[in-house]
């Protein structure tokens, strides 16, 4: 089972999502298990504050360094965990991320909020920096959410047909080993297409409908796209 683990100072923000469909049932049958902590119980002031104004001036607060510190530690017990910050200078994140963290038992993800986090939790207490793209959030609770999906999905058992893995937009190997010759790039996946047939007059392809596997074959292999 993996152990998502996420630190925020919003925790009620992930019910919804993390309660529904896919997720919800990885849960339910125990292949993934979601904790999502408080950072404010970290805190030992009344108000129990996770920011401060940055050294040098400058817009905004930070999040502390102390109240993560503490966390992360509380969190990892002794345990082995990789741990992730959430980071508009981090890297972006793709694919192969998700291929490579599934590998992981535990994780511990960061959630920034206002204007950032203290530079010594990417310097001291993260393993790494991601980013999910190049413009700004308000906080690192969607891309937790993000990562947690694109994970969970690839782990066994997860997904209901694994074989729809295979033939993934972003997958390394395509179910068709792309062209003759073979390639190992990603891939995006091919145009898909369900009933009605003619829809305003927007026709599905007529191989598609022929029963003809090896042309439907052909025809999918055609529109496979490197990404």
């Amino acid at each position: 089972m993996t152990n998502f683990n996420i630190i925020t100072i919003f925790p009620k923000i992930f019910e919804s999502y993390f309660s529904e469909s896919i997720i919800k049932r990885a849960q339910d049958e125990r292949k993934i298990k979601i904790n999502i902590h408080n950072l404010r119980d970290w805190t030992e002031d009344k108000h129990r504050t996770v920011d401060d104004t940055p050294y040098g001036g400058g817009a905004g607060m930070i999040l502390k360094v102390e109240p993560i510190y503490k966390s992360v530690k509380s969190i990892k017990n002794n345990e082995t965990a990789r741990v992730i910050l959430f980071s508009a200078k981090g890297k972006k994140y793709t694919q192969s991320d998700a291929e490579r963290l599934s590998e992981y038992d535990n994780l511990i993800l960061i959630c920034g909020r206002y204007e950032g986090v203290d530079e010594r939790v990417a310097e001291h207490i993260a393993d790494e920096e991601i980013s999910i793209g190049d413009y700004v959030l308000t906080g690192g609770e969607i891309p937790a959410m993000i990562l947690v999906d694109s994970i969970a999905r690839l782990l066994p058992g997860v997904l209901k047909n694994p074989k729809s893995l295979e033939e993934e937009s972003f997958s390394k190997i395509s179910a068709h080993g792309g062209p003759a010759s073979g390639w190992q790039n990603s891939f995006i996946e091919y145009p898909q297409y369900t009933k009605p047939e003619n829809f305003k007059g927007w026709k599905a392809p007529k191989v598609l409908l022929s029963g003809n596997h090896k042309e439907i074959e052909k025809w999918k292999e055609k529109r496979f796209k490197k990404s």
